[in-house]
């Protein structure tokens, strides 16, 4: 009997002790958990208010259109700044080109007729150049895969547009700001320009623009072609034609001054930026139809 009592009293002694740990590890998790919603009480709130209101699914929603815009701008951008191929090639052949218009002129004499050719020359520059970098702005993501990597994610293709074109903008910028000082170092003694010689940069700004953004969509629907070169070349010479003669009316208006800048000058750009604001709202538009 004394053993059976014995027995009964260790045992309830037992199960005392092990109620007292289990409401002491209660505890320690209690404070655990008051510390970690002190040190982190946004979190907490977050937590508690998406529980309370049902507001789970909004963490697992796309990110913003402008954040899908500036994650694939960032992308291309230093994606290019880190080897430097398309800037380098796209500075390279605009420097050849320029070397082969001097040894073509290098016969011709000096006048103010040389003006009104001058702006032809200067866009047939930036024409061939910026053919050589959309050639080669879609080469990296056909090769790797990473269009399609993109297709697959949930971004919209009108984003995809816009970023890729910015891109391409950026990098005409930059061999522009070296190739069009470049230019009229080389033919400075043919002649020199009128005082309206600086506003050809509303010209270029409105070339540059439309030339980005049709080249684009040009260059997706050659990237996958066989012979994409000789193809964008076919395509986007015809297609710019209307902006290109603009510009370059507006570009030799300035540069001549006078009655001609007067007569066709705000003409011309009204007739670029018309012609850029229908054709990049048009290749936005149907940029998903074209990577579908």
């Amino acid at each position: 009997m004394e053993d059976r009592h014995g027995t009964e009293a260790s045992g309830n002694s037992d199960s005392l002790k092990q109620s007292s740990l289990g409401e002491t590890a209660h505890r320690a998790v209690s404070v655990a958990a008051e510390l970690a919603r002190s040190e982190h009480p946004e979190s907490s709130d977050a937590s508690s208010a998406a529980e309370r209101e049902g507001t789970r699914s909004a963490l697992c929603q796309a990110p913003s259109t402008w954040t899908q815009y500036k994650t694939l701008l960032a992308k291309d951008l230093k994606a290019e700044f880190r080897t430097k191929d398309m800037v380098v090639s796209m500075g390279i052949y605009a420097f050849l080109v320029i070397v082969v218009f001097g040894v073509a002129l290098s016969f011709a004499r000096p006048g103010a007729e040389f003006l009104e050719v001058s702006g032809g020359l200067l866009w047939a520059l930036v024409v061939f150049t910026s053919l050589l970098g959309l050639n080669r702005s879609f080469a990296k993501e056909t090769e790797n895969g990473c269009l399609e990597g993109l297709l697959l994610a949930p971004l919209d293709r009108g984003v995809i547009f816009l970023a890729k074109a910015t891109s391409n903008l950026v990098f005409l910028a930059l061999v522009e700001v070296i190739a069009v000082p470049l230019y009229w170092v080389f033919f400075s003694s043919f002649a020199a320009p009128a005082e309206t010689g600086w506003l050809l940069v509303a010209p270029l700004v409105l070339g540059s623009i439309g030339i980005a953004g049709i080249g684009t969509m040009l260059s997706t629907i050659t990237a996958a072609t066989r012979g994409k070169d000789v193809m964008l070349a076919l395509l986007f010479v015809p297609v710019i034609f209307p902006l290109l003669y603009a510009c370059v009316s507006a570009t030799t208006c300035a540069l001549v001054g006078g009655d001609v800048f007067a007569d066709g000058f705000l003409t011309s750009l009204a007739l670029g930026a018309g012609y850029d604001v229908v054709m990049i709202l048009a290749s936005w538009v149907l940029y998903d139809f074209v990577v579908n």
